[in-house]
């Protein structure tokens, strides 16, 4: 099994494999042409986010900056808008559905560490240090609204035509059509 394999099984990988290095620099490759294109050039701006990413929809909106590792494992619906300066953490799969709102500063975790230091902190035989890293995909359904500044932890999932509130850490799935904040993130109400 190879370590990307690995990484999507979320099994603990080692993220300086040289197949996910070259991922990692082909993914930084793209995201800064997509930062140097002028906001007036859509065609070309999409042209690279069809490249960086594993799936993308028509009408895709990502506002600069944007960041993420590998960016072949995140998939966006069509009409989903992305606001400012987003941190997708796509170690594993982020499937967003369609005409979803991604506020600021949002960030999505696919990656984690194990908690035990002894597990998650290394001496490899070759006295280097190593940290572990394992995954959990994330899936965030059509027509969902998550309010900037808000965080989504690993192996979250949040049901179409819902509302995330600002500033939200999110650690556990969320149903569809509800209102959910805080932090942790709980279920405040839901849409009729």
């Amino acid at each position: 099994m190879t370590e990307r394999e690995k990484m999507l099984a979320g099994i603990i990988y080692d993220s300086r494999d040289e197949e996910l290095l070259n991922m990692y620099h082909v993914s930084k490759k793209l995201l800064a042409e997509f930062d140097n294109t002028p906001s007036t050039d859509g065609k070309r701006k999409f042209e690279i986010l069809t490249d960086l990413f594993g799936g993308i929809g028509e009408g895709v909106w990502i506002e600069k900056a944007f960041f993420c590792d590998y960016g072949k494992n995140i998939f966006i619906g069509k009409g989903t808008f992305i606001s400012y300066n987003c941190v997708f953490i796509d170690d594993n799969y982020i499937k967003i559905g369609e005409n979803a709102l991604i506020g600021p500063a949002v960030q999505i975790y696919t990656a984690t560490h194990p908690v035990a230091v002894k597990e998650r902190i290394i001496t490899k035989p070759d006295g280097s240090t190593a940290y572990t890293t394992f995954t959990k995909p994330v899936n965030i359904g059509n027509n969902v609204w998550v309010g900037g500044g808000t965080v989504i932890c690993p192996g979250v999932n949040i049901g179409s035509n819902s509302v995330i509130g600002a500033g939200s850490v999110v650690t556990k799935d969320v149903p569809s059509g509800c209102i959910a904040y805080g932090n942790p993130c709980r279920v405040a109400s839901y849409i009729e």
